[in-house]
């Protein structure tokens, strides 16, 4: 009677405790598939037909600086409806920071119909080249920054 009950014992308390490490999840799995749900979400949201939603999502895909969506973002900022979606769209854009999100952020600076469009664009690429002309001055000897300092134009044109 005594090796039943303990038999029993053992029993339920191997099944108490398989069942407690089966409910447990990894924390770092739901991160990632919580942030790629968002991130879809998100690139949803850029096609509706709601603005709010569409201003929204596109500022929030900056945020995250999410790589996939640099080609709507791209899209939206040449072809958004309102003034304020493509500013929001090149805003993202500028914050995603890749080589082509840059480059569509200077073109619409160039080409947009709207004045405003264009020197907003312009605005967030002159912030990008006094950036990258940071960083690069920050890369040199303290002799080089000081001379760098004095011809801040030279420093420019070697970003590109």
């Amino acid at each position: 009677m005594k090796n039943a009950i303990k038999i029993n014992l053992v029993l339920l308390t191997i099944f108490f405790l398989s069942s407690i490490s089966y409910a447990k999840n990894n924390p770092a799995n739901n991160t990632i598939l919580n942030k790629q749900l968002v991130e879809k979400n998100l690139l949803m949201g850029l096609n509706s037909e709601n603005q709010g939603l569409q201003l929204s999502s596109a500022y929030f895909l900056g945020e995250v600086k999410s790589q996939n969506a640099v080609i709507p973002l791209m899209s939206l900022l040449h072809s958004g409806k309102t003034e304020e979606i493509r500013i929001m769209a090149a805003l993202s854009l500028y914050k995603i920071n890749s080589p082509k999100a840059i480059y569509a952020v200077q073109q619409a600076a160039k080409f947009d119909s709207s004045e405003r469009v264009r020197r907003m664009c312009l605005n967030f690429h002159r912030e990008y080249l006094s950036q990258t002309a940071f960083q690069k001055l920050m890369g040199r000897n303290l002799e080089e920054a000081y001379s760098a300092l004095r011809n801040p134009v030279d420093l420019l044109n070697e970003s590109f």
